[in-house]
């Protein structure tokens, strides 16, 4: 294995020197498995990170991303050898572990997923974290008894990285989805990817009772705060809500209203530590029925390392729609 580029936080408070960096093996942390990465992506968790707006890197100096596809140079682990294609999302990679915006990633077999059949490490990666959490919302969703007969989908914050993958699988699935968005700008291609209808948070015109008129079957929920709160009045009996994000606030004030008079569950889909069986289960539905149709276009940017502190500012200023994708070296050899 030679030198590898990566893109290094040198200390906490200095995420403004942060950059790409030549860094030698002995470097990379322990693990039983290496990989010669060759796209990454960038998440939300990523650009606070990068832009250092966020506590998310836990020890210094330290690569973020916490995603990561490629090839495994060598391993040590039974039933993962040399050649295979693979990818890792969340994990603590690129939290305590030194993650994928690097050429190489060294990291626990546990972690490493094979890459499903029916996509590649590009695909992978435009699907992500991003993708793996909006198809752990259906699963979820779909366990506790959520069917599209049970009415319409509201999937908050839809323009960004998660929502607008939920979108794509969930009207793939047959719900009829409503994608609310603050951005004008993204309602076409938010119809694109499967959309019924397209609306702005005020347009939902949600009421402050505990418990209102039920007109959603269910929510796959990005933003949290008020419109979480907001929402759960009006979901139909025995629907369910998928709460995924805070873009919108980490509290939110509500009733157990909807809980003991509609049977509403709130679900809470945590992504980085996933069980391995459902980690696995969920990435080989992802590379069969719940593939989404729209990857070209939910992949809105493609960038290399040295491009990572310009996006990463679009997504906390969000500026930026979709997925971006990250290109590590040189994909072809």
């Amino acid at each position: 294995m030679r030198e590898f580029q990566a893109w290094r936080v040198p200390e906490a408070g200095a995420e403004d020197q942060g950059g790409v960096v030549t860094l030698q093996p002995d470097q990379l942390p322990e693990g039983e498995v290496l990989i010669r990465v060759r796209f990454s992506s960038v998440n939300y968790k990523d650009a606070l990170a990068v832009t250092g707006q966020g506590k998310i890197l836990r020890h210094f100096p330290m690569t973020p991303g916490i995603d990561a596809a490629g090839i495994v140079e060598a391993s040590q682990a039974e039933g993962i050898g040399p050649g295979d294609e693979v990818l890792i999302t969340g994990c603590g990679m690129g939290e305590v572990h030194d993650g994928g915006f690097a050429e190489y990633v060294r990291v626990p077999a546990d972690w490493v997923v094979p890459m499903p059949q029916g996509i590649d490490a590009r695909q992978a990666m435009t699907l992500g974290t991003a993708g793996f959490t909006a198809a752990l919302a259906l699963i979820r969703m779909e366990a506790a008894g959520q069917t599209p007969e049970h009415g319409d989908i509201v999937v908050t914050g839809a323009s960004g990285g998660v929502g607008s993958l939920a979108v794509d699988l969930f009207s793939q699935a047959g719900y009829r989805v409503i994608a609310v968005s603050g951005k004008e700008a993204a309602a076409s291609q938010l119809r694109a990817l499967g959309a019924a209808e397209v609306v702005t948070p005020d347009d939902l015109q949600l009421g402050g009772r505990p418990l209102d008129k039920a007109r959603f079957g269910g929510v796959v929920d990005n933003v949290g705060g008020s419109l979480l709160a907001g929402l759960l009045p009006h979901v139909e009996e025995y629907g369910n809500v998928a709460a995924i994000g805070l873009a919108g606030g980490i509290k939110f004030e509500a009733t157990v209203m909807p809980f003991i008079l509609r049977g509403v569950s709130l679900l809470g889909i945590s992504s980085a530590n996933c069980p391995r069986p459902l980690r696995l289960e969920a990435w080989r539905r992802l590379g069969t029925d719940l593939k989404p149709r729209h990857l070209d276009e939910v992949a809105t940017a493609e960038i290399g390392l040295e491009q990572l502190r310009e996006a990463s500012q679009a997504l906390i200023e969000r500026r930026a729609t979709g997925r971006t994708v990250v290109r590590i070296g040189d994909v072809e050899s």
